[in-house]
């Protein structure tokens, strides 16, 4: 082993993989994916917040009502805006033939790492909203409690193409996938 911790030239399995920063960011579009989805929480929140401004009598609660459609509108603007390109600038992703790397989140930071010979099950997802913007999602099942490893954002194609290679690398590795 090296002195930082890092797998030999010897490949022994036994041996802790490296940390570090995953080489690869999500596709560009996946910016206007997560836009859209943050648009819905806080609008249904505005148009609850209206109706109870139109139609509940003026007292002096309506301030507070006024108070919270306004910090209503910062979250949707902040959720359109700030949060979606946060998450491109922080989403990182690789593939290497000893294991799948992956760091998200923008508040709470989460780096995974599922070594190759435990990657039990990999499948691509492409919902509507995703298909509309050619845009997939690769998971990676092992036996960790944590529950998958996924790469959302990614192009279609190369969602595609990845869980293509992921298959076919787990099949060259005699590991248990426990």
């Amino acid at each position: 082993m090296t002195a930082t911790g890092s797998r030999t030239t010897s490949g022994d399995p036994a041996l802790p993989l490296p940390l570090r920063p995953p080489a690869h960011r999500v596709d560009r579009r996946a910016i206007w994916w997560w836009r859209i989805r943050g648009i819905p929480g806080p609008v249904l929140l505005l148009v609850a917040q209206g109706a109870g401004w139109a139609f509940l009598p003026a007292t002096p609660w309506h301030g507070l009502l006024v108070a919270t459609i306004v910090l209503t509108v910062l979250w949707l603007v902040v959720a359109v805006t700030v949060v979606p390109t946060l998450r491109y600038r922080l989403h990182r992703w690789e593939v290497t033939d000893e294991a799948v790397y992956t760091r998200s989140g923008w508040l709470v930071r989460e780096w995974r790492i599922a070594p190759i010979p435990r990657v039990q099950t990999v499948d691509t997802e492409h919902g509507p909203l995703q298909q509309a913007l050619r845009l997939g999602t690769v998971t990676v099942t092992t036996a960790s409690a944590r529950g998958p490893v996924r790469i959302a954002g990614l192009d279609a194609e190369q969602a595609r193409e990845l869980a293509r290679r992921l298959t076919e690398t787990t099949g060259r590795h005699a590991g248990d996938a426990t």
